[in-house]
């Protein structure tokens, strides 16, 4: 489990951002990544393009989203997914 530091801004946080980018991807076909970052770099001052493409390496790994050349969507759940939650 990733348990951040205390005393870290949770802001900034690799979780809270890649809630932020699920968020962003809801309900949406594929998207292209460029579009994709600039909503995210919108959201808050302190967020650059490192965490975001961190952020996206980390739900990729996840198997949270899925692409398609320069685009990204979120994966359809599958029944192995749904056991996990």
């Amino acid at each position: 489990m990733i348990l951040p530091h205390p005393e870290s801004d949770l802001s900034i946080n690799i979780m809270v951002l890649g809630a932020d980018v699920l968020k962003l991807l809801r309900g949406r076909d594929f998207i292209l990544v460029e579009d994709l970052m600039l909503s995210f770099l919108q959201g808050n001052k302190k967020r650059t393009p490192d965490m975001f493409l961190n952020t996206l390496a980390f739900l990729f790994a996840c198997g949270l989203i899925e692409r398609k050349k320069y685009k990204v969507k979120l994966t359809t759940c599958q029944s192995e997914q749904r056991e996990l939650f």
